[in-house]
């Protein structure tokens, strides 16, 4: 569950729903709207914390890390999964690194 938490904060700061700065709920709020125990949703921000994502200020509570190149690296841990997820369904199909690689140049040709 604390994943998926996760993976919604993340959700928006790389959208740009919340820019650095932005205040997170605190972890009792987000417990309750979420119907979650505190404990994962300490775990996810302590998670999201150590990736760099947000920030947390003893007596202030929880921010987006004023990092400027965060929804950047988001984004680009979001192909990285897709990119993962297309070389393996490739291999699965028994296509070779170069057929792979044909397959991405001509889609990138057609688009």
């Amino acid at each position: 569950m604390y994943l998926q938490i996760m993976e919604q904060i993340k959700q928006k700061v790389r959208v740009g729903d919340w820019p650095a700065g932005h205040p997170l709920p605190s972890i009792r709020e987000l417990s309750v709207a979420t119907k979650v125990s505190v404990i994962t949703v300490k775990r996810a921000y302590t998670e999201l914390e150590a990736e760099g994502v947000i920030v947390t200020q003893a007596g202030r509570g929880s921010f987006v890390a004023d990092v400027m190149d965060v929804q950047k690296a988001l984004g680009e841990a979001e192909l990285d999964k897709y990119i993962a997820g297309l070389i393996g369904a490739g291999r699965a199909l028994g296509l070779s690194d170069n057929q792979i690689l044909a397959q991405v140049k001509k889609a990138l040709a057609e688009e």
